[in-house]
Order: C-alpha cells, then sequence, then structure tokens
C-alpha cells in the first residue's frame, strides 16, 4: 500500500512510474515444499510446518493479486547482479519506504535498497526510508555510511534515523509514510466495502499477543461491538476473522471500525487517516520506534 501511494502520488505529479520488482531469495514468497536434506530432524519439521505455509501461501496470493492490479512493474529482479546487469532506464531512482535500511534484517544489507546499480548520472533519493530501529547494527555501520553516499536526497521517517544519519555524517529531513500522501477519498477507490454497517473493534495483531486480546475485549464490551480480526491466524476470540484478504479488504475494515486496536505502524497510520478512535499496543519484538516517534510527531501538531 505505500508503493500504490506513492506511485499514484507520482503519477499525479505527471511522471511515468515504474516499480521495480526486485525479488532476491530472500524476499520470494512462500513456498509449500523445499528440499530439507537428509535429516530426519529436518523432514519432520517441514511436515509439521506445512499447514501454516499453505496458509502463508494463500494469503500471499491476495497480494501479488493486488500488485498486477494497481502496480506497474518492471520485469523480475533476481539478484542485485541481475539489476547492475541491466538496470531500468529512468531519470531518477527512488528507495522506499519503510524498513528497507533496517540491519536485523537481509534486505539492510542489500545493495539494491541502497540504488547500487544503473549509471551515476541517475539521481537517486529515498523517500520515507526507515532503519526501523534506534542504532544500526555495529557490524553494518561501514556498509551503510559508504552506500548512502549514492543518494542526492535523503529522507526518513523517524526522529531517530535523522540522528542515525548525523552519526555517519549525512543530512536527511523527515518525511511521513507514503500511504499519507493519499486522501481517505482516494483510499476509498479500493476499499472493498467490508465491515460496512456493521459495529466492530478491529484488531490487527501480528503475533497473536495477549495484551492486545485483554485490551480489546475490553473496548468491545465498552462499545458493545464485537470483534473482527485481521492477523496471521484466526483468533479464537475474534467473532469474525480475515486471515484471507488484501489490502482491499483492509483498508475497508479499518474505515468501517468502531475502533482499532493494533501493533501495527500501518494498523495505526489507517486508523489517522479514517479518523478512527485507536489504541496502539508495542511489538514484543521491540519493532516500536516507527509507532512512537508517529505518535509522539503528531501529538505536538
Amino acid at each position: 500500500m505505500q508503493c500504490y501511494a506513492l506511485v499514484k502520488h507520482l503519477q499525479k505529479l505527471g511522471h511515468t512510474v515504474e516499480v521495480i520488482d526486485y525479488q532476491p531469495d530472500y524476499m520470494r514468497g512462500p513456498c509449500l515444499w523445499y528440499w530439507p536434506g537428509f535429516s530426519l530432524k529436518q523432514w519432520a519439521k517441514l511436515f509439521l510446518q506445512i499447514p501454516a505455509r499453505k496458509r502463508n501461501v494463500r494469503r500471499h496470493q491476495f497480494f501479488e493479486a493486488f500488485s498486477k492490479k494497481y502496480i506497474p512493474l518492471t520485469r523480475v529482479y533476481y539478484s542485485i547482479e541481475e539489476l547492475r546487469q541491466d538496470p531500468p532506464k529512468a531519470d531518477m531512482y527512488i528507495a522506499g519506504s519503510d524498513q528497507i535500511w533496517n540491519t536485523t534484517f537481509p534486505n539492510g544489507t542489500d545493495p539494491g535498497y541502497y540504488l547500487d546499480f544503473g549509471s551515476e548520472e541517475i539521481r537517486r533519493e529515498s523517500f520515507a526510508a526507515s532503519f526501523a530501529t534506534r542504532e544500526i547494527v555495529p557490524s553494518a555501520l561501514a556498509f551503510v555510511k559508504e552506500n548512502l553516499k549514492r543518494f542526492d536526497k535523503i529522507t526518513v521517517r523517524e526522529q531517530s534515523a535523522l540522528k542515525i544519519l548525523e552519526d555517519l555524517g549525512y543530512h536527511g529531513t523527515l518525511q511521513d509514510d507514503p500511504v499519507f500522501l493519499l486522501s481517505s477519498e482516494e483510499w476509498d477507490e479500493i476499499a472493498d466495502g467490508t465491515g460496512m454497517g456493521e459495529r466492530y473493534v478491529l484488531v490487527y495483531d501480528f503475533y497473536a499477543d495477549e495484551k492486545i486480546m485483554q485490551v480489546v475485549q475490553s473496548i468491545a464490551t465498552e462499545k458493545e461491538c464485537k470483534i473482527y480480526a485481521v492477523c496471521p491466524t484466526n483468533l479464537s476470540y475474534a467473532d469474525k476473522n480475515f486471515v484471507y484478504s488484501g489490502p482491499e479488504t483492509f483498508v475497508s475494515l479499518i474505515k468501517n471500525a468502531t475502533y482499532v486496536v493494533s501493533n501495527s505502524f500501518h494498523g495505526t497510520v489507517f486508523a489517522m487517516i479514517y479518523r478512527v478512535p485507536f489504541k496502539v499496543v508495542d511489538r514484543p519484538d521491540g519493532l516500536n520506534v516507527r509507532m512512537h516517534d508517529l505518535l509522539e510527531r503528531y501529538s505536538k501538531k
């Protein structure tokens, strides 16, 4: 949805836009089968994971369908080497958005996400990029510092990211998430109508977190609402689960919700776009910098 919003915004400005369909091995969609080797333990692990793998494959199909319908993609590039050998022709490259420079993930040290391809004459900018953490992994500091040299302009989405850039000797500016580039009326164009006319608290939870469950149940009782859930698995306490749904349903569910409870940055952002009351619960993995920074900045406006 970040990609969709930035594409739409650039097109409104009169630009021709293509999105680089970059799919290195660690970023490809989930698969049902793989060769686990000859270890019985690995084979047992594979078979135990099949239900979750089937679920993830099916969920991924909704997002692939959305991309094919709404996002103008280049040919698929499977590695940085392919990008370097046959780079997309453009007047400008944009890197963004979200956790592209999160050095706790493989993409954070992938030259592809630092636009290490194409002619040096092509302008390069980041748009609302995120390191997602308050500090770069120490072993990645030299890599990040060297690869940021390529950029003519750097915008990031967190105050903490400005400090990281300053420590590395770079200047950056704050830029809100690209989904804010579109109005609620423009997001309505993809909303599929799910939840319309219903009263429910929407929970968007990556982790089936017990803390969130307690918050949601309390609000649902207070508001006399049902509980709807958008999660990787069914939540036993939800009246309706939307495991197999794409962006069109997600946007619609937030738009029509009475209240939103989430540990997701974009669950929070879309509640803000649609002016739906919301409550944020920290993620247990600690990647909460983006949400904290966003809420602190908007609370001052």
